[in-house]
């Protein structure tokens, strides 16, 4: 048996070695990772048009040109601009009104228009981040200069304008903007979608032979075969591509293969759920080819699962991708270890014994050998109860 075992999954593991289309994976997410290449959003255009001209206007310009997420262009037609902003070729207008500084000195409530591009969320978010953080870092300028001159110490400007010192620790993705929070999940994502396509074809497959169905020791082996492909894919995806692309990266290749590992497990348990379900080789592609946007969507990598609605969360929790995306992150970039991930493996393994169990029922039930274990179980309660009637009394 281990020796069957052992040859099936060598001859699946020389098969896909010897047809490498896994590989197009590692194309397509070096592709994809092309986007994130820079790490982040640098440079976004944004148009000024100052209607004041005096020396606290250009320096409020001054200041917004410090950002390296805005490349300032100066206009001196409010109309340009917003044709401008129209035209994709802007994503902000800001107009400084006249008498900004005058109005500003004698304590007047000043307003600056300021039209964005809602279009692309994570850009315009981006620009007002920073745009809030400019005024007020003047205003606190501001006030400073009025508190000074009316005799106030800057001890007592400091109390008053920064009550509380706040500090911050850098935990997820430290120095990192959103690629970097959306990259495990993506990853994880893709390697769940190919094991998953891959295992599922191959136990399509071998049930569909001509000669017949192979022993169940071989179906086991040729899927054990194809696992360390895959493994050595999780360590490009989570090792190598985040360090070329300059990600931080915390964990080491055997914690990679140990938190791999699972994963695969509990995709097989998946795919043999799918296997039942399917039937056919063609019904692969036209069915998890629509699932893998919604997967990435649930994994809680661009929504909390928290703020999910209930029903949802339970949803997402039903998907291995969603707790491997917690684990690798958590070790990866957090700098967690795997005894704090122990949870998230059970999990893993835990829904993979899931739906390898309904995937088994399900085939038994088709085979009708579930009619016979109840069928056997009844004659055993029957001959059972008989015994038990027909023993002799003591008196």
């Amino acid at each position: 048996m281990l020796k069957l075992f052992f040859s099936s999954a060598v001859k699946m593991f020389f098969y896909m070695l010897m047809r490498p289309m896994w590989l197009l994976l590692l194309l397509s997410v070096s592709l994809m990772s092309l986007v994130y290449l820079n790490g982040t959003i640098t440079n976004l255009p944004v148009a000024i048009v100052d209607q004041d001209h005096t020396a606290t206007s250009r320096s409020l310009i001054r200041s917004l040109n410090t950002s390296s997420k805005i490349n300032v262009l100066t206009y001196e037609n409010s109309l340009q601009a917003y044709d401008d902003i129209n035209n994709r070729k802007l994503f902000a207008v800001f107009t400084i009104p006249r008498d900004f500084e005058k109005r500003l000195l004698n304590g007047e409530e000043v307003t600056i228009p300021a039209y964005g591009d809602a279009s692309s969320r994570l850009a315009n978010g981006l620009i007002q981040v920073d745009i809030k953080g400019i005024y007020q870092q003047i205003l606190t300028e501001y006030n400073t200069r009025v508190m000074r001159n009316g005799g106030f110490s800057d001890q007592q400007i400091n109390i008053i304008l920064s009550p509380i010192k706040a500090q911050t620790m850098p935990l997820y993705n430290a120095g990192i903007s959103f690629a970097a929070i959306t990259f495990p999940g993506l990853l994880v994502m893709l390697l769940q979608h190919s094991f998953l396509i891959a295992s599922t074809r191959i136990n399509i497959t071998l049930h569909s032979l001509p000669q017949g169905k192979p022993p169940r020791i071989v179906i086991f082996g040729s899927l054990f075969g194809i696992i360390p492909i895959w493994l050595f894919l999780s360590i490009v995806l989570f090792g190598l591509l985040p360090w070329l692309l300059g990600y931080r990266q915390l964990s080491s290749i055997p914690e990679i293969i140990i938190m791999t590992f699972p994963l695969l497990l509990g995709i097989l348990g998946l795919s043999k759920l799918l296997t039942e379900c399917l039937r056919r080789t063609e019904m692969i592609y036209l069915t998890l080819a629509f699932l893998t946007t919604p997967v990435f969507y649930l994994s809680g990598t661009i929504w909390p699962l928290d703020a999910m609605p209930l029903w949802v969360q339970t949803v997402s929790r039903m998907l291995p991708s969603t707790w491997a995306t917690n684990m690798i992150a958590g070790v990866n970039q957090m700098g967690l270890g795997l005894t704090d991930n122990l949870f998230n493996i059970f999990m893993i393994l835990f829904l993979g014994v899931i739906y390898g169990s309904l995937g088994f029922f399900i085939a038994a039930l088709r085979e009708g050998k579930v009619r016979g274990y109840f069928k056997k179980l009844k004659k055993f309660l029957r001959l059972k109860n008989s015994k038990i009637n027909n023993k002799p009394s003591i008196s």
